[in-house]
């Protein structure tokens, strides 16, 4: 059995998927009528759940007044409510309450053509790409984590300055 060898630009390949995905995802949102921000931040919140607006805006990478401006968005759409916390009266947390009508429509396409390419490998492939998937995951969170820690509020966009 031979050991499979990495491309020579494996490096750009990857760039490329990640740039198709990053445009699918902008693209998705204009569909939906959203930025991609809110949309991603609705994602967050339809994965994680519930979470307040500190976590949401560390997920999102964005400071404080951007974010609070993320949740005023959602809110007025329906997709996102604030909710006293029990335990302390000034703190809140934020709610998904729905999706954009429009999403799984909007979605659909990719969706079935990913399911299509899915389809052509064996389940000991799927279960390598579904692990790398985990793994790559749990990777570039740590990664923006170390960043975020390294370079503080420089890379939410307030320039530093």
């Amino acid at each position: 059995m031979s050991t499979p060898q990495v491309p020579s630009d494996a490096g750009r390949i990857y760039r490329r998927y990640l740039s198709a995905v990053m445009l699918h995802g902008h693209a998705g949102a204009k569909a939906c009528e959203l930025g991609a921000t809110d949309l991603y931040a609705l994602n967050i919140l339809e994965l994680e759940g519930a979470m307040t607006p500190g976590e949401l805006g560390t997920r999102t990478g964005l400071t404080t007044g951007p974010t609070t401006r993320l949740i005023d968005r959602l809110e007025q759409a329906g997709y996102v409510r604030r909710v006293p916390s029990p335990t302390d009266r000034r703190k809140v947390t934020v709610e998904p309450l729905g999706r954009p009508a429009d999403l799984d429509r909007v979605m659909a396409p990719a969706r079935q053509k990913i399911g299509e390419i899915l389809g052509g490998y064996s389940p000991e492939q799927l279960d390598v790409l579904f692990d790398y998937f985990t793994r790559a995951t749990h990777a570039y969170q740590e990664a923006a984590e170390g960043l975020r820690a390294g370079a503080g509020d420089d890379l939410a966009g307030d320039g530093g300055d």
